[in-house]
């Protein structure tokens, strides 16, 4: 099995892998794990790897570019590591425990540019409804769950035979420079400067990505109201 794994904080990853079955895992030869620094495929002299989000905003955004040429050859499925990912299951570690191989998307910093969301990644995945500053230590409950599920990992295979959000919305999407990036072009409104209608949008995105993708979410907050609705209409979501 090949993993690989991409993060700006390749060494917080590499001293993980350096411990107990994992380290015998990839000393025997049955799993190869690869992390990988996204500020290597960066071409400027400071290595940036994040920029200021459209629209405004606290925080930055981790931009399109480097991930997209870090990640040109990885093993696919892509997964992005982030809390409005696919919960992350015993299901799903032993679902990718028969795969030949996949690669890990650590975020960072107050989120991704959308478009690495949209055309780069495979499928994400969250370890839950909390929020971590980076997906590295997500990466590494990922690999971990899977790889003790490979055979020969674990010396007994009884042992793994046996075993037994602030709003409730999901966040909207963040876009960050170039506004055209490889055609890929960022919305229109957030790039009007009218950050009422900007606050009107993300929350309109907020709610519609909530909908599509954890809609006992929506249920738990007493579902839509009169007010969301219109607001979904009014955005074309």
């Amino acid at each position: 099995m090949r993993i690989e794994v991409f993060t700006i904080l390749p060494s917080l990853v590499e001293d993980f892998l350096q411990h107990s079955l994992l380290q015998k895992a990839q000393q025997k030869g049955i799993i190869q794990i690869s992390v990988h620094d996204i500020r290597a495929a960066t071409s400027d002299p400071h290595r940036s790897v994040d920029d200021s989000p459209f629209g405004g905003g606290p925080g930055m955004v981790l931009m399109a570019e480097p991930v997209f040429k870090a990640t040109a050859q990885c093993v696919r499925p892509l997964l992005l590591l982030d809390p409005a990912g696919e919960p992350f299951t015993q299901a799903k570690a032993r679902q990718l425990a028969t795969t030949d191989g996949f690669s890990l998307l650590c975020g960072r910093y107050e989120g991704i540019d959308e478009r690495i969301r949209e055309h780069l990644v495979d499928e994400e995945l969250s370890l839950g409804d909390f929020v971590l500053n980076g997906g590295e230590v997500a990466a590494m409950a990922v690999i971990e769950a899977v790889c003790r599920l490979v055979p020969d990992v674990i010396g007994n295979p009884e042992s793994v035979a046996n075993e037994s959000f602030e709003s409730d919305l999901l966040d909207h999407p963040h876009y960050t420079r170039p506004a055209d990036f490889q055609g890929m072009l960022v919305p229109d409104v957030l790039r009007s400067g009218d950050h009422g209608q900007v606050a009107r949008w993300r929350m309109a995105a907020a709610l519609a990505r909530t909908l599509r993708r954890r809609p006992d979410l929506i249920e738990r907050r007493g579902g839509l109201s009169e007010e969301e609705e219109d607001l979904l209409a009014e955005f074309g979501f």
